[in-house]
């Protein structure tokens, strides 16, 4: 088993438990560097690793990084990069679960593009309500 780790992350356990560990590009900010696609896949082609789990959050539900592992014949251990698509967006994925018959709390077809959108949506379904980014995780409050 491998890992890699930022400079700042020298000392946590991951790297130690592992029996290989390689520190990612300095250059780079501690959150950049985890998110460096070309660098960590470069990692692993000259490390001859043969399969990826990204952990949690971070590459985890990144379709891009999935794609470059595959495209590198690297297997990530999680969704396929079709799925990570669908559900990354959550506006697809509503849609998707819609189709397929899921019980769904009141919510909107689409995107809503404005606050003045959001409040006239709100208006036909009342409160309370949660807004969330269509892609991305993350949260923001949003006060309407």
């Amino acid at each position: 088993m491998c890992a890699i780790y930022s400079h700042e992350d020298r000392f946590q356990q991951h790297r130690f438990k592992a029996d290989q560990s390689f520190q990612l590009n300095t250059d780079l900010s501690p959150v950049a560097q985890y998110l460096d696609v070309p660098g960590i896949v470069d990692i692993c082609v000259k490390n001859n690793v043969d399969a990826v789990h990204p952990g949690y959050g971070f590459l985890s539900e990144n379709a891009k990084f999935a794609a470059a592992l595959s495209e590198a014949g690297i297997t990530f251990i999680g969704p396929t990069v079709e799925n990570l698509n669908v559900l990354g967006d959550k506006t697809q994925a509503r849609q998707l679960a819609e189709r397929v018959g899921v019980s769904l709390v009141p919510g909107s077809d689409g995107t809503v593009a404005s606050v003045r959108e959001a409040k006239e949506y709100i208006s036909t379904i009342g409160y309370p309500v949660i807004v969330k980014a269509a892609m991305g995780g993350g949260g923001k409050q949003c006060y309407l």
